[in-house]
């Protein structure tokens, strides 16, 4: 799919490549990592390329100026920010709602925000910040992200434009990034479907960037897991990614376990409610606090998910147990930390049986994997 933006845009880099010549690229780059590596003949399993079109969330840039908003992503190596009417690279529904979000960040950037009281008072206007937008299944989800606490007017704003559009169903606002978000309107709550349950995703959860990306890596953990069962633990389990499919097997014990207390709670409310008795969740700090061989003792299998910075500290407490599990499966987001956490494995005796390229970001040079590890 063509675009009028791609040579100046950050996001799409190889979109003017042919479709075969860009999976070559990605394919001989994701090879050449395969060499830092210390196995010989590493199995590589079948490419998963996800198409143009399919991304479910994005994050946005906008800035107000001389009456007029500006609202997109970012220019490569720029902190200029492009403005765009739509994404190639979203899905339709996303780019059905960015007028919606352009009227509505354009509206709160014309009304004063007052600060503080009596002769201290001060009035300012809004002219800069982002927007993350999510398809959940049964609508649009929005988080607005600016430094500036919303008043009564502004929270109206955000309670119209969610209450008059049909495609958005919730909207929320933080102040900073890695902060959680305040819900200010919500017609329904989001939800997504994995494995078959319907599952609730509190505002501003990390999810996969497609559903298409989503049950691709969803489908080669299970392979890989093939007809291992008992205790598994989801290291970085997020919102439940693949604990939902792995409890499918009621003789599984899911053993789900992320750092951060609100997305866990959203997960545990998921669980209750569709009644799922196999999955047990804990929040804990794993790049502080890594389960260690008590923890881990009689796990059949460990599944992980880290963010781009790698599961080392986990990693290095899996390679000192005396009884290791009998299959790692490692999903990986940045190629770059796995190769050092496959190394740590490998060193401690476990090969990699295989590994698949899983292309969630169709042009760009970011690349994703799945790989088991086997005593």
């Amino acid at each position: 799919m063509t675009c009028l933006v791609s040579e100046i845009c950050g996001g799409c880099r190889f979109r003017n490549l042919d479709e075969t010549a860009y999976r070559q690229k990605k394919i001989t780059a994701f090879e050449q990592m395969l060499k830092n590596i210390h196995q010989e003949n590493i199995p590589q399993g079948q490419p998963v390329f996800i198409p143009d079109g399919c991304r479910r969330r994005a994050g946005l840039a906008f800035q107000y100026r001389k009456g007029s908003l500006i609202l997109g992503f970012n220019e490569a190596r720029s902190e200029n920010i492009i403005n765009i009417t739509s994404c190639s690279l979203l899905t339709e529904k996303l780019n059905a709602v960015l007028t919606d979000i352009r009227q509505l960040l354009t509206e709160i950037c014309t009304v004063p925000f007052v600060e503080g009281k009596g002769k201290k008072q001060k009035t300012s206007y809004l002219n800069t910040g982002d927007v993350f937008i999510c398809e959940a299944d049964n609508g649009i989800d929005v988080v607005l992200e600016f430094d500036k606490a919303l008043a009564l007017e502004q929270r109206m704003i955000i309670f119209e434009t969610v209450q008059n559009t049909n495609g958005i169903i919730r909207i929320s606002h933080r102040r900073k990034a890695d902060t959680f978000p305040e819900p200010i309107a919500e017609k329904v709550k989001p939800i997504i479907n994995i494995a078959g349950y319907d599952i609730y995703i509190p505002a501003g959860t990390f999810l996969q960037p497609s559903k298409a990306g989503e049950q691709a890596l969803t489908d080669l953990v299970i392979k890989y897991l093939g007809t291992t069962e008992g205790k598994i633990a989801d290291l970085f389990c997020g919102v439940g990614t693949f604990s939902y499919p792995l409890s499918r097997n009621i003789n599984n014990k899911i053993f789900a376990i992320d750092s951060s207390a609100e997305l866990l709670e959203g997960f545990r409310t998921s669980v209750n409610k569709n009644m799922i008795s196999n999955i047990t969740i804990a929040a804990k700090n794993l790049f502080k606090y890594p389960l260690d061989e008590q923890e881990l003792k009689g796990f059949s299998a460990i599944v992980f998910d880290p963010p781009r910075s790698g599961a080392a500290a986990q990693v290095k407490k899996i390679a000192e147990m005396a009884e290791k599990p009998e299959k790692i499966i490692a999903v990986s987001c940045n190629p770059n930390t796995f190769f050092n956490d496959a190394n740590t494995l490998i060193s401690a005796g476990y090969k990699i049986s295989e590994i698949t390229l899983v292309d969630q970001f169709i042009y760009s040079n970011h690349s994703e994997l799945v790989a088991l590890f086997t005593k």
